[in-house]
């Protein structure tokens, strides 16, 4: 566990740093969040249809 403690937050997390200016780069990230909360939720055939769009990806990547 100590290996996480020396990651930066950002890989931890899994977000790339898009501002080398850590002010920036958190202002940047709370701008998606704040989009993504805004988002309606996915119905039950859109999240079939995409579902299978990254299972396809995955099957011609493998072949």
């Amino acid at each position: 566990m100590t290996a996480a403690a020396t990651v930066p937050v950002e890989v931890v997390f899994g977000r790339p740093v898009r501002h080398p200016d850590p002010e920036r780069n958190a202002t940047y990230w709370a701008r998606i969040d704040a989009i993504v909360a805004a988002a309606p939720e996915l119905t039950t055939a859109q999240r079939v249809k995409l579902r299978g769009i990254f299972q396809q990806a995955d099957r011609q990547e493998a072949a």
